[in-house]
């Protein structure tokens, strides 16, 4: 039986085909949410209707091909199913349904013949021009089938240095957005994340980047000091607690495994797994893990897709990161539901939460290369894009916060972005908003409360371009979505969308937090 949320997804799909639209889908769904339940139901969905379809799931590493492929026979126990993946030692052709590994089919589209329908997880790693494996196949598929239509998922539809994966070039033309992080925590599918912002942090200074990203070497000789380690360490072990099981994440293999050793001096039971640590040993270490034998463990690029231990309490940030969707990826190890605690705390040494916001409002910025447009920093209250030297909204009038030594910032950062005030509705208002500096024009709903709750605004930019339009356009259709319209920005004007959205019930109960003299909505709740 397939969650409200999962349901929801396969219908928006098939809503976005029905519609006629050119070009392929992206689906973003938060870390934690089921998308291998909601593949198998499009794989079973497609094949009870249209027995001749033919399937071909893709990802990129083994472990979840085989966590894609188990949840496809929980799922469906009879699904005709075939493996080809080469660290597997799998490479079974003909099935209607074939879960591969892009490293082993990137050159055999002549093998598979004939595909109807492509499923990729973690389609963020798709190459945004045309190149790479991903690329490459599809283009060699799509001469046997010109009608093959491609499905992406992610948690993280950006990528490091190009931004969203539907800006141009790019192989997906829309993202569709059926479920937030927020939904999920109120819902009990997920758990919040707590996080500090701890006394020791890790100095980036002088480190040079390469293609939107810090230089590995540079990093890694800039991070993996005595210094570093030991205070983190410490620190970890003083914060910690009675937490159970905590995961680092390191800046390279070194630094991943010096910092073992230093928990394993200090008393506390570690252990350390990277890209080269033998199968056999990574299984036993991860089971450890999860028993409890082992309290920590230390990792370097290996842990952060693919791998789900619920019980996780603990996440220390010892990587400092460019990547928003690295960043997001990390994070979401801690949130799925426990058995032992209602949180999961993050120890950010390595300054992320600050550079990215938090989970729930990520901001995935193009990389500089000092030519072609200025930066620009985006409005908290109203997302317009204001140059990144400006005081003030050029729009609203808000105040941008100074910026300030990290001693004078709080004790403790928002990772969930959710510190928030509750106001029960009674009414919504919608109307037509005027950038007084742009003339732009946007959507601008007022909430109101009780007689003594002073209303609060919120701004939707769906009429902007880039990624301010982008994320006002998805969380409109997600409150449309919400309040039983089909309200889209991307099929009808502002005057029928605000008469529409008039005429629906708003949420029971919103929170929001106060920037200044304005508001940002972060939750609401229907029903």
């Amino acid at each position: 039986m397939l969650r409200d949320y999962q349901q929801r997804t396969i219908d928006q799909l098939y809503k976005w085909f029905a519609e006629g639209r050119k070009g392929h889908p992206c689906i973003e769904l938060p870390t934690g949410s089921g998308k291998s339940h909601i593949v198998a139901a499009i794989c079973k969905d497609a094949l009870t209707q249209w027995p001749e379809t033919r399937i071909l799931m893709m990802t990129h590493v083994k472990e979840l091909i085989e966590q894609n492929a188990e949840k496809m026979r929980d799922h469906w126990p009879d699904a005709p199913l075939g493996i080809y993946s080469a660290g597997m030692r799998r490479r079974d052709i003909g099935e209607p349904i074939t879960f591969a590994g892009i490293q082993s089919v990137r050159d055999k589209a002549d093998q598979i013949g004939h595909v109807d329908l492509v499923l990729i997880d973690e389609c963020h790693l798709v190459s945004h021009k045309q190149e790479g494996g991903y690329r490459k196949l599809i283009d060699d598929l799509m001469r046997v089938n010109p009608a093959l239509r491609v499905i992406g998922l992610t948690a993280t539809p950006y990528r490091l240095g190009h931004g969203y994966i539907t800006d141009e070039p790019a192989l997906f033309a829309d993202i569709i957005s059926p479920v937030g992080i927020e939904e999920l925590i109120y819902k009990k599918y997920l758990m919040p994340l707590r996080s500090k912002l701890t006394a020791h942090q890790i100095s980036v200074d002088g480190v040079h980047r390469r293609g939107g990203e810090y230089i590995e070497s540079e990093l890694q000789a800039a991070v993996d000091t005595d210094k570093n380690n030991i205070a983190t360490v410490d620190e970890v072990i003083r914060l910690a607690g009675d937490r159970r099981s905590w995961l680092f994440f390191c800046a390279g293999v070194k630094h991943a495994h010096n910092v073992a050793d230093l928990l394993n001096a200090r008393g506390i039971s570690a252990a350390c797994i990277v890209g080269e640590t033998p199968k056999a040993e990574r299984e036993r270490i991860v089971d450890s893990f999860r028993s409890g034998d082992i309290r920590a463990l230390t990792n370097a690029n290996v842990l952060t897709t693919g791998f789900d231990h619920p019980d996780l309490d603990l996440i220390a940030m010892m990587r400092p990161t460019l990547s928003t969707g690295l960043y997001v990826q990390m994070a979401g190890r801690g949130m799925r539901p426990k058995g032992h605690t209602d949180h999961c705390l993050v120890l950010d040494f390595a300054g992320v939460v600050q550079t990215h916001g938090p989970i729930t409002a990520v901001n995935p910025k193009k990389a500089g290369k000092g030519t072609g447009e200025a930066p620009v920093k985006v409005c908290d209250v109203c997302n317009e894009l204001n140059h990144i030297s400006a005081k003030e909204c050029v729009a609203c009038g808000e105040p941008f916060p100074e910026p300030k030594p990290l001693k004078q910032k709080l004790h403790d950062d928002d990772i969930m972005g959710l510190d928030t005030t509750e106001m029960n509705v009674t009414d919504w208002q919608w109307r037509r908003h005027v950038s007084r500096v742009s003339g732009k024009e946007m959507l601008m709903v007022t909430y109101y409360g009780a007689l003594s709750d002073k209303p609060v605004n919120e701004y939707l930019t769906v009429m902007h371009d880039g990624y301010a339009g982008q994320k006002a356009r998805t969380l409109f259709a997600r409150i449309s979505n919400h309040c039983g319209s089909d309200a889209d920005m991307r099929h009808t004007d502002l005057t029928s969308a605000i008469k529409e959205m008039n005429e629906c019930a708003p949420p029971g109960v919103i929170k929001f937090r106060q920037d200044g003299k304005f508001y940002r909505v972060t939750e609401r709740r229907w029903g």
